[in-house]
């Protein structure tokens, strides 16, 4: 999700809450602690240089469960961010504590932001060596074709 759908979504709400991929929510007292501009440049196994960059919103547990953020008040985070660290409109990935920090994609359900999971992958497939997989024939099959074409009169059995 862009920066700019996650502000959008923000006019239209009365409570702030995100849902973890497992359907648990974040608690209510959660903080943003960190917007950043995430500029990563690497190289994959192919050899190709490559460039990402993405808006990171750090959710933080407090034990201040007194406080709630307010969609309001996210948007002036976001707002103060954009001036001073000239954010462009990039995907947002979402850090939240679990057993370590996760990383995950952010979507919107109607009512939340809903923190999808993310997964590697390799971006040269063709240049690294890995098999393309091959189709999945259930031997069953192989038994019926092997009856309607061959006999044993023909000596192919």
């Amino acid at each position: 999700m862009k920066l700019s759908e996650i502000k959008n979504h923000l006019n239209s709400l009365t409570n702030l809450n995100f849902i973890l991929p497992d359907g648990s929510l974040v608690p209510e007292h959660f903080h943003v602690t960190e917007i950043g501009s995430v500029v990563k440049n690497f190289i994959d196994c192919g050899g190709t240089i490559r460039n990402e960059n993405v808006i990171s919103f750090q959710l933080w547990n407090a034990n201040d469960t007194d406080h709630r953020l307010k969609p309001e008040n996210l948007l002036k985070i976001i707002s103060h961010s954009e001036e001073k660290l000239e954010i462009k409109d990039n995907e947002v990935e979402v850090e939240y504590q679990s057993d370590t920090i996760g990383k995950y994609g952010l979507d919107f359900d109607g009512e939340n932001f809903v923190l999808t999971q993310k997964n590697t992958a390799c971006l040269a497939i063709d240049q690294c060596g890995i098999p393309a997989q091959k189709p999945r024939i259930k031997l069953t099959n192989l038994n019926n074709n092997a009856a309607t074409t061959c006999t044993s009169s023909e000596g192919c059995c």
